[in-house]
């Protein structure tokens, strides 16, 4: 199977040629098709399987036409959870359209919005936007959605993690009817699935088509994963043995809070080892300097919240270690996917303390075998984590957004919130955009 075998012009086939893609992924060869027919697409695709391209290629397809554009309109629309990836997504787009006369931009939080609106004044084929930053513009009337015809929610089920629900359904509301929905998310929860109803009724009796490329229990072959058991106040010396006794090239260190983070920064600095974090409360231009200095490899050891998983994309990265056991599976395998990407190899490093027990029993469950174990010379255990119980089911699972009721009072309720609600969408609009 070729591009070209799937009903894209030779502009765009020239473009994925230049940037070394040969055949399409499963991801791609299953969406392409689909969205080039109209019909809307709901797909279940884990992180560095290609999913942008699966959506991005099709939508230059339709839009490869003599079209003029009116000031302030957009034709797609691209939402994304995190700065990071309207970033990273924009760049692609830029990259599979630059033999195409059609023109893109990103918006997001964290930088001036008087130049996002003056770029937006002549109109744009294709706009990725962060949810906050989108709502700010259309706030003060500079886009407009009349003429929109495709709608992407990328990374759907982060969206939902983050808190955007009520800021997806607020977007929806302002967008026409006869448009394209498309959908794509690493996994499918039941609030990812009630908004998926809610994005697809605009086409009554034209159901969305189902895709999954993501089975349920799964990592690629091409990760080798293992762990440490270590206790708590041992872990950041560890983390620097592992890096200096295994001359580690390159890792992204996997943390769950922002103090954590720059903890662990000055920790490793103390002990000669050169290091940098990526949270919320970096200015986006300082993040930006900091992921351009990683990518470019003159940063070697990048610590980030979790948060930050799928807005890293680098095509060879050698390593990732989790400092931190995340609560979900799902969000262990989103991490561990940043590394072994495109048929290359990685590995993924896990430190493992007595009180991730539970954590580690989900995520072996959910992987269906048990991660090897290591022991390092020098770091003896005082609190031992026992060996994981592979159908252990969680009594009390994290908390998750419920699925917003579809009932005209609630459509119609934009005003009065929770004060958490509020809370949290604050709160990420002034972190993510």
């Amino acid at each position: 199977m070729t591009f070209s075998s799937l009903g894209l012009c030779d502009s765009i086939v020239k473009a994925t040629e230049q940037l070394g893609f040969t055949s399409p992924t499963p991801i791609q060869n299953q969406a392409i098709p689909i969205i080039l027919s109209g019909k809307d697409l709901i797909a279940t695709a884990q992180t560095g399987t290609g999913k942008t391209a699966a959506f991005t290629l099709p939508i230059l397809e339709s839009f490869n036409k003599e079209r003029k554009l009116r000031g302030k309109r957009i034709r797609a629309l691209i939402i994304t959870p995190t700065r990071e990836l309207a970033v990273q997504v924009a760049a692609h787009v830029k990259e599979y359209s630059q033999h195409l006369k059609l023109c893109s931009l990103a918006v997001y939080g964290g930088v001036d919005i008087q130049h996002q609106k003056e770029r937006l004044i002549e109109g744009v084929d294709i706009l990725v936007a962060t949810p906050g930053r989108l709502l700010d513009l259309a706030h003060q009337r500079a886009l407009h959605f009349d003429e929109l015809e495709v709608l992407v929610l990328d990374e759907a089920d982060r969206m939902v993690d983050m808190g955007f629900v009520d800021d997806i359904y607020k977007i929806i509301e302002r967008l026409p009817e006869n448009r394209q929905n498309l959908l794509f998310s690493a996994t499918m929860n039941d609030t990812v699935r009630a908004i998926a109803n809610e994005f697809t009724d605009s086409k009554i009796g034209k159901p969305a088509v189902e895709i999954s490329t993501s089975p349920k229990a799964t990592s690629a072959e091409s990760i080798k994963q293992w762990l440490i058991t270590v206790d708590k106040d041992t872990k950041s010396a560890l983390l620097s043995h592992l890096i200096k006794e295994y001359n580690w090239d390159q890792a992204l260190i996997f943390i769950e809070k922002k103090h954590g983070a720059a903890k662990l920064v000055d920790q490793l600095a103390k002990r000669d080892i050169k290091a940098n974090a990526i949270h919320g409360d970096k200015s986006q231009a300082m993040r930006e300097k900091i992921l351009a200095d990683f990518k470019s490899g003159k940063l070697k050891y990048l610590v980030a919240t979790g948060v930050a998983a799928r807005g890293i994309d680098i095509g060879e990265l050698s390593r990732v270690v989790n400092y931190d056991l995340p609560f979900k599976p799902e969000e262990y395998i989103h991490r561990i996917g940043r590394t072994g990407r495109a048929g290359a190899t990685g590995e993924a490093i896990s430190l493992v303390s007595w009180g991730d027990f539970k954590n580690l029993c989900a995520i072996e469950s959910r992987l269906d075998h048990l991660i090897d174990r290591k022991e390092v010379e020098g770091f003896p255990v005082r609190k031992v984590v026992p060996i994981s119980i592979l159908n252990y089911v969680r009594k009390s699972k994290a908390p998750s957004p419920k699925p917003r009721p579809k009932t005209e009072k609630h459509k119609n309720k934009t005003t009065k919130k929770s004060k958490h609600s509020k809370d949290g969408d604050r709160q990420n609009r002034d972190i993510w955009g």
